[in-house]
């Protein structure tokens, strides 16, 4: 059997305000095969964006075990995490983050530069993906030209650029009206499919997490 992309042990984090400690995971175990798609669901506040940005080694502060691929992460320095988060990650929220001054090919570009990859190389893949997700006349348009669903979609093909073995997806399709949000995500499963990623997804959609390989619900900070 191939080793988990993803395996936390014991994950936990508090915050504290004031006197008061707040426990928003409360030791959480979950284990991502390759290539498997995973919905995490759970109500407002109940920890889904808290345990990405732990796995997505977004944040300090917090107790357990992180394995990326075999590597323990949750003791890495700044620059361990960063290459890590290069190496193996790519990451979509519910608002694109796209860089305004950069037309969408160039926003998928970037990251691949980033990466080390050559330019023409990345150019080629970066209009491969948009072409792939509906985008070949759109190209040249910069965000503040496209519709909130070829945003997303431009950030869908960004977060695939590098090809990285774990997709981390906090409400992908969360700022979009339902009949966008059920093509955007129809593509991004069949993208991150044919790329062979696996993908951790945090919605409160049921609908949509009933789409996808597996299901595990948080609640009290807890997975159940």
């Amino acid at each position: 059997m191939s080793e988990a992309v993803l395996a936390t042990k014991d994950l936990r984090r508090s915050f504290t305000q004031g006197e008061v400690t707040i426990d928003v995971l409360r030791g959480v175990d979950l284990s991502i095969a390759p290539g498997e798609i995973v919905a995490l669901l759970g109500p407002s506040g109940s920890g889904k964006s808290t345990l990405l940005q732990a796995v997505g080694l977004l944040e300090g502060g917090f107790e357990g075990s992180i394995r990326l691929q075999g590597e323990e992460a949750s003791n890495l320095d700044d620059e361990g995490r960063t290459r890590l988060r290069r190496e193996l990650l790519g990451f979509i929220y519910q608002f694109h983050h796209l860089l305004p001054e950069f037309n969408a090919r160039e926003n998928v570009i970037l990251p691949q530069l980033v990466f080390g990859t050559e330019p023409k190389a990345a150019q080629e893949r970066a209009e491969q993906l948009l072409t792939v997700l509906g985008l070949g006349q759109r190209l040249d348009h910069k965000p503040a030209k496209l519709s909130g669903g070829e945003q997303q979609r431009v950030a869908v093909a960004r977060a695939l650029a590098n090809k990285p073995p774990l997709i981390l997806a906090d409400e992908p399709t969360g700022n979009l009206d339902e009949q966008t949000a059920d093509i955007v995500f129809a593509e991004f499963l069949n993208m991150v499919r044919k790329e062979g990623s696996a993908a951790l997804v945090a919605t409160h959609n049921e609908r949509l997490a009933a789409r996808m390989d597996r299901v595990v619900r948080l609640n009290e900070g807890r997975l159940q």
